[in-house]
């Protein structure tokens, strides 16, 4: 019958209109407890929501409704990431604005995500660019400053020629630009750096609370890169100057046969009229500063270098001549910026040896050839004097207790972790809230005269002089000093993307708020997160800073979590048919608006959490999308065929077990089995006495995953209010417990056979007598005594013979 016809696009619109207009999403602060659960927000490109942002927003909205409906009140808010460079490089490309481009894609952002049914809380939107919210980003860097963790310096930084501005290290992938591909340089300019390395042991310890998948554990751990070691001082020969250097087997000192300095090294500029082949070295560290650290550290390329002609290094041990070489696979931000060369237990060492012809000098007795590859592995000392015999831990003990009597040596602790380049020389971004004065220095804006608006003009194309287009404004730029009141001028750089970023979440918590970031009293009810969801991807990035950003904020009692996310799930790439990675040039993409207009809302939303399970890679199937089409046109049908009849024990049984598999599926992110749970309970239920009570409780169960459908079905079955705040199912224990078990039969300590019984029944002489008598075991036991009958209730039986 056409009034039975399942409609999708009427269904959908109308559900979406109706929990818009009765504002069923807002947020409301009550005594409920709370779940906050939170989606990493988007970047509002000019491409739209893509599928990646559905399967995660999907898996959110779906905990968010269970949770609702668990009587929790949840905060799942929404928002946009709209400074940085893709805006503007698309800005540049098409002429449009940054600003207006940002306004039509949010838009069309939002349209998207409402066509979808999530149940955002649509008063809770914060857009990074509204000066309403950089105010904040703005006032945060302040505190940064104020504290010293902010601060200007000239360093070598990652600057990329397409989008004309430097990159921080965690923006770099392979030596070339995250955002555009182009090949990285590296330029030596004045930018605004954060110390997160101030903070670098807090968030290495501050992992081992974390529930977060090991993966994303693991990177930031080895981003970090902790070491412990030793900072050993070689002496130069003739020079009243010495090396540190930095190293973690100081029991190989006897086997140092060269040294390497980085070609930033302050020596080569400080002693160059002892250098002999000065010209040589500076044509190669020319070279070298071109090259990305990445490049640089790469163990995969060849090794290159220089000797230093003139200037030799002692060994602190033995008073060895070292000749010192300057080669960029040292790098001056890590350690001193010199490394002692062991190359008969140092991989690396050892090629470069291998190139430069340079001696080996074996001091580790353990299994290998070095003539062959370097042995790194740990034995007993041997060439070193009096060590030799000892087992590598006793010499580092002992070498290093020697050398500290000696004033020559100091235990220490290395970082990988660099401070984080902050500053970005072009247009789309923060401003950046300090004042330059001559007289007084670096000044930040008062507090009261935030935000620092950015200027809306016309020519916000990047300068390449390595200055933003802001510093062309001089109506913008020229100010009086906060302190002094004489001439000044601002900051001209902006933040990088990942400033409005670092702390979102708690702006989420109090938008409206002017007077502070956020309200304490809701910041302490509301945080930490409780459940964050995104992309693998920002492990380095967004999530780490973050950190470092939610840390800082706890240091000065804004906040009173130190961590901002208890659990952080990742989920899986969904592939093309194909099982390759989706994208434009490859003509592959799947755009959600086209499966929504075909197939609706409801069914995009159950396959992509039917696929396969959440964190995994799964490929599009449109014959997968067909069958859940189908599947949600037989559960419309259904209500048209319940009957007044009260539910058989085997449908109540059946529901009862389905209430639960499907609770603890989403409890546990399983999405995938809970949908298959509510397939087998249609398949298995019948249609001649399926009944009103029972099809209720199945709609509700429904619901996180196809609301529109279920709140359509719901209202059709006579009921008035919506189903997002429904109270959720509980499952009967005694309705699904079951009445018998299968118990394994061992006949000596092998299984030989399987018995139903029924549960809890206790041992007897019936039941012996039954288990000996089963064929299977007869022919184990016949002729045979038995020794032993063992029965564990409704565990196992164990016969000995």
């Amino acid at each position: 019958m056409e009034e039975n016809k399942y409609n999708f696009k009427e269904i959908e619109l109308k559900w979406q209109k109706y929990w818009e207009s009765n504002n069923l999403f807002l947020f409301k602060d009550n005594k409920k407890d709370k779940k906050y659960i939170l989606d990493m927000f988007p970047y509002p490109s000019g491409e739209g929501l893509h599928i990646g942002h559905s399967e995660g927003y999907t898996a959110t909205d779906i905990l968010a409704r269970y949770y609702r409906q668990q009587g929790f009140n949840v905060l799942h808010p929404i928002g946009w990431d709209a400074f940085g460079l893709p805006t503007e490089n698309f800005a540049i490309k098409t002429g449009l604005h940054p600003k207006k481009i940002t306004i039509n894609n949010i838009n069309n952002f939002r349209q998207q995500i409402k066509s979808l049914g999530y149940s955002y809380n649509w008063n809770k939107e914060v857009n990074t660019s509204d000066p309403e919210y950089y105010k904040w980003t703005q006032w945060i860097f302040i505190q940064l400053f104020k504290k010293g963790l902010a601060y200007e310096d000239i360093i070598p930084i990652n600057w990329c020629p397409a989008c004309l501005t430097g990159l921080a290290n965690e923006e770099v992938i392979n030596g070339k630009c995250e955002r555009c591909e182009a090949k990285v340089e590296r330029k030596d300019m004045k930018q605004w750096l954060l110390k997160i390395t101030t903070y670098a042991e807090r968030l290495l310890k501050g992992l081992d609370n974390l529930d977060w998948p090991e993966k994303i554990k693991s990177l930031q751990k080895n981003w970090i890169g902790k070491s412990q070691g030793t900072e050993i001082i070689f002496k130069l020969k003739n020079l009243d100057e010495e090396l540190k250097v930095f190293t973690t087997r100081p029991d190989t000192l006897y086997g140092v046969t060269y040294m390497v300095i980085a070609p930033e090294h302050k020596i080569l500029e400080k002693y160059k009229s002892s250098i002999n082949n000065y010209s040589e070295v500076i044509e190669y560290i020319k070279v070298a500063k071109n090259k990305s650290e990445l490049e640089r550290i790469n163990l995969t390329q060849e090794k290159t270098g220089v000797l230093i002609k003139g200037i030799k290094g002692l060994n602190p041990v033995n008073n060895k001549v070292l000749p010192i070489f300057v080669a960029d696979y040292v790098l001056s931000s890590y350690g001193s910026g010199a490394v002692m060369a062991v190359p008969a237990h140092d991989q690396r060492d050892w090629e470069f040896a291998q190139k430069f012809n340079l001696p080996l000098q074996q001091v580790v007795d353990t299994e290998g050839d070095i003539k062959k590859q370097a042995l790194e592995g740990e034995g007993i000392a041997l060439n070193s004097d009096k060590f030799n015999g000892l087992k590598t831990a006793e010499v580092k003990e002992k070498i290093v207790k020697y050398l500290v009597i000696k004033n020559l040596a100091r235990k220490k602790v290395n970082y990988k972790l660099k401070d984080w380049v902050f500053s970005r020389q072009r247009y789309w971004g923060e401003p950046i809230p300090i004042i330059h004065c001559k007289k007084c220095g670096l000044v930040s804006v008062h507090e009261e005269n935030l935000p620092v608006k950015l200027p809306e003009i016309e020519n916000y194309q990047p300068t390449g002089t390595g200055e933003s287009p802001l510093a062309n404004i001089k109506e913008w730029v020229n100010v009086s000093c906060p302190q002094c009141q004489g001439e000044a001028q601002r900051e001209t750089n902006t933040m990088p993307q990942w400033a409005g970023s670092s702390w979102y979440w708690l702006r989420y918590i109090d938008t409206k708020n002017n007077k502070k970031l956020a309200n304490t009293r809701l910041l302490k009810k509301y945080l930490p997160v409780d459940l964050y969801i995104g992309g693998a991807e920002h492990a380095v990035l967004h999530l780490l800073y973050a950190r470092f950003w939610n840390m800082f904020l706890y240091d000065i009692k804004v906040v009173s979590q130190e961590e901002p996310f208890v659990k952080l799930f990742n989920q899986g790439m969904i592939l093309a048919s194909d099982g390759k990675k989706m994208s434009k040039s490859k003509n592959n993409i799947i755009n959600p608006d086209d499966i929504i207009a075909k197939y609706g809302a409801d069914t995009l939303r159950l396959y992509i959490m039917f696929i396969g399970p959440l964190e995994d890679e799964k490929s599009w199937n449109i014959d997968g999308i067909k069958g859940i089409y189908n599947f949600l046109k037989k559960v419309y049908q259904l209500q048209y065929i319940l009957k007044n009849k009260a539910e058989s024990i085997a449908n109540n049984k059946l529901i009862h077990k389905t209430i639960k598999k499907v609770s603890v599926d989403i409890e546990n992110f399983k999405f995938n089995t809970a949908i298959a749970s509510l397939m087998i309970f249609i398949n298995k239920v019948s249609k001649d006495n399926l009944n009103k009570q029972v099809f209720s409780k199945l709609i509700i169960l429904l619901s996180p995953f196809a609301p529109h459908l279920a709140e359509e079905i719901w209202f059709n079955l006579g009921n008035k209010d919506s189903l997002l705040f429904e109270k959720w199912p509980v499952y009967d224990e005694y309705l699904i417990k079951e009445k018998k078990i299968k118990l394994a039969i061992q006949v000596n300590g092998k299984v030989r056979d399987v018995i139903k019984l029924p549960l809890d029944v206790k041992e007897s002489m019936e039941l012996k007598k039954k288990v000996l008598a089963l064929p299977r075991i007869k022919k184990y036991i016949v002729d045979k005594k038995i020794k032993k009958f063992i029965y564990i209730k409704n565990k196992i039986i164990s016969i000995v013979v």
